[in-house]
């Protein structure tokens, strides 16, 4: 009996199935570096209130 061809249903879940996590993983990815540029960004605009505080006459 020879073997069934594969059912193109589940080639096209499945490659739709990679494509999302590529696109997740990518998602993520730029999640991080948002979030750290925000974090240096906050960290950076407080230095500068504490400089200006403890420099004020």
């Amino acid at each position: 009996m020879p073997p069934e061809p594969p059912d193109p249903l589940e080639i096209l879940e499945r490659e739709a199935d990679e494509r999302r996590r590529e696109e997740e993983k990518r998602g993520e990815r730029h999640m991080w570096w948002y979030l750290a540029y925000f974090l240096f960004g906050i960290h950076l605009v407080a230095l500068v209130m504490i400089y200006a505080v403890t420099h004020a006459k």
